[in-house]
């Protein structure tokens, strides 16, 4: 029989895990709904408190929903290790606060998700951490920002909502080079368009609600370790107890002991349940939302009333060449941003919409919409919010309906623009 490691990635996505576990030939993982599990005697629950065998106890520590997703999540991003958080902004404040003391710093991109830059940039200066912002596509900028106090490097594969496309393997280069981690949120990509720790990335987080769930049921997040990062060097000497107990899997197992332990990020196994689900048809959704994305970016470039399509797929995009290499020329992506006369053109295509459904998330199947500037930047300092978001801006997360119907739904309400 072929083995895991050797099967493509939509073959991998649906048959990872399945025949390694005894659940009576079921070929999705059963949900375990329950708090704690029983141990037949005091000896082996003290065995599994210590760390001698890998029982489950408790659901805040694990589940074994959970952690049948854990596995199939490794393997899909070409991890050794990975750990479940019960939102995508859980795991990036647990994945990075793992990196982080009081009074560190750390580099990351200016163009973030919007509770990432929060987190950044206000919440962790409360506890004395600071950040350095850098453009993500200049590498010069970047080496500037890369001090000797800095402890990771962090971007996103796709930043949000810009539609910028950092060079992965270049930028990890040159975060060794400085002796640091890079850190990716691959959420946008998804690991069937980008692996980056087959570029070189050391630590990829996922809000796993987006398009490895895909259907908008379920909640989640997931840190995954390369496991191949030096953390036995002088500037992570913090980490020494943690490398000696588990090695290269040092990370991982700091992020599960003292983060996702005692900071109650776990997810719940309904959501891991539907996720898993989810996951099978994955390389499929995908193929089918860059097809349609690649249709409407067209459709809406030549709309005498869209001002300008923001979308990696144009030969002329800024990063257009880098992302036809980094994604193997596989599509670029299902998200894109676009802009009209001014926001209440914005909101009159929204308000006319009839399929297309206007709310803050992205990566469904069901095409959505959002004003971002109007909704997730609204309580933002003015300067900031015109710095991230444009008040002409509409953020687009292509759907796997007809693309046909979608440009229709758009014409229409075009019109009333």
């Amino acid at each position: 029989m072929t083995r895991e490691q050797d099967y493509h990635f939509e073959t991998l996505a649906i048959h990872a895990g399945v025949k390694d576990n005894p659940w009576s030939g079921a070929t999705l993982p059963p949900l375990f709904q329950t708090a704690a599990h029983w141990h037949e005697d005091a000896d082996n629950l003290s065995r599994t408190f210590s760390g001698q065998t890998q029982d489950h106890i408790y659901m805040r520590l694990t589940n074994p929903t959970n952690s049948f997703l854990e596995k199939k999540l490794a393997l899909l991003e070409s991890a050794k290790g990975a750990t479940l958080m019960a939102s995508g902004m859980a795991a990036i404040s647990n994945g990075c606060m793992a990196l982080l003391r009081a009074g560190d710093e750390f580099a990351a991109s200016r163009s973030l998700f919007m509770s990432s830059y929060t987190l950044f940039t206000t919440i962790f200066k409360k506890y004395g951490i600071r950040v350095r912002l850098f453009d993500p596509l200049d590498l010069e900028d970047i080496s500037q920002n890369i001090t000797h106090d800095t402890r990771f490097v962090y971007i996103e594969t796709i930043t949000n909502p810009k539609m910028e496309i950092p060079d992965i393997r270049s930028i990890a280069d040159l975060a060794h080079d400085k002796g640091v981690p890079l850190v990716v949120d691959n959420t946008l990509a998804s690991p069937w368009l980008c692996r980056p720790i087959e570029l070189g990335a050391d630590i990829v987080m996922h809000s796993t609600t987006k398009y490895l769930s895909g259907h908008g049921a379920a909640l989640g997040g997931v840190v995954l370790d390369a496991g191949r990062f030096d953390w036995s060097a002088e500037k992570f000497e913090d980490f020494t107890p943690f490398v000696e107990a588990k090695g290269d899997l040092a990370y991982s197992f700091r992020l599960f002991k003292e983060h996702h332990v005692n900071f109650g990020a776990t997810p719940a196994p309904m959501h891991s349940f539907l996720t898993a689900i989810g996951l099978d048809t994955l390389g499929l959704r995908m193929e089918r939302h860059m097809v349609n994305a690649m249709a409407v970016a067209q459709f809406l470039r030549e709309h005498p009333k869209v001002t300008w399509v923001n979308y990696p797929g144009f030969d002329d995009h800024p990063c257009h060449h880098i992302a036809k290499q980094q994604f193997n020329n596989k599509g670029f992506g299902a998200m894109m941003a676009f802009g009209l006369e001014d926001q209440q053109a914005c909101f009159n295509l929204i308000d006319h919409l009839d399929m297309i459904l206007n709310l803050a998330n992205l990566g469904d199947c069901k095409t959505l919409i959002i004003h971002p500037y109007s909704s997730q930047y609204a309580t933002f300092p003015q300067k900031l919010k015109e710095e991230l978001a444009d008040p002409c801006l509409i953020r687009f997360s292509t759907g796997i309906e007809h693309h046909e119907d979608i440009c229709r739904d758009l014409e229409r309400a075009l019109s009333h623009v």
